[in-house]
């Protein structure tokens, strides 16, 4: 993976802040009720600030929905190309696993972020394109591990497959009052999702 420089990592960390700012203050008020202002206010950062980084409050959200899809391909980025079907089972699993806190704090978020969601169009906008980046973004990680003899459709249809396998699996999850772990967790829904939706590819075939 390529490393950030320092001046993209503090970037990174301040648009987490006004997210994570975005996303407690959508739980208290709800998005209608909620301002740019008041989450620059809570973030502590100038109104300018949050408009350096974000054209809208909804879009604000945006780094804490593409965590997982980021954690999920740096997996992805690691792994040697091999059995691709085995591989990306073993990345979804783990990148909705709930090993600390700060994993199980993740998908709270994500939780009452596609509740709220339901309600608001213009945070479900973010959410699509969210799951649109983090497809096209996955498209070389799998290009890679598939070899260079893959069909290069089979390979868009598993990145577009593996991608709709999680949001399926979030969007099913939020909905209830599942667990994090164990029996339909996002990582036990994902699994089976991706399962579904990949068995006609014979790129993935067992």
């Amino acid at each position: 993976m390529t490393q950030l420089s320092l001046t993209e990592r503090r970037k990174a960390a301040t648009q987490l802040d006004i997210a994570r700012a975005a996303a407690a203050l959508f739980a208290e008020h709800g998005p209608d009720s909620t301002t740019a202002e008041a989450i620059a206010g809570r973030a502590g950062v100038a109104l300018r600030t949050f408009y350096r980084y974000f054209r809208s409050k909804q879009d604000a959200v945006g780094p804490l929905l593409s965590g997982g899809a980021e954690r999920w391909r740096a997996l992805l980025e690691a792994a040697e190309p091999g059995a691709l079907p085995a591989t990306l089972e073993r990345a979804v699993a783990e990148a909705l696993s709930v090993p600390d806190e700060h994993a199980a704090e993740q998908l709270g978020w994500t939780r009452g972020l596609l509740r709220a969601a339901e309600s608001d169009p213009a945070l479900r906008a973010v959410w699509y394109r969210v799951n649109q980046e983090s497809e096209e973004k996955l498209l070389p990680v799998l290009t890679r591990l598939a070899g260079a003899g893959a069909d290069p459709l089979e390979v868009r249809l598993a990145a577009a497959a593996a991608t709709d396998a999680i949001r399926i699996a979030l969007e099913a999850w939020a909905a209830t009052d599942a667990p994090t772990t164990g029996a339909g967790s996002p990582a036990e829904l994902a699994v089976r999702c991706l399962r579904e939706l990949t068995g006609g590819i014979s790129l993935l075939a067992r």
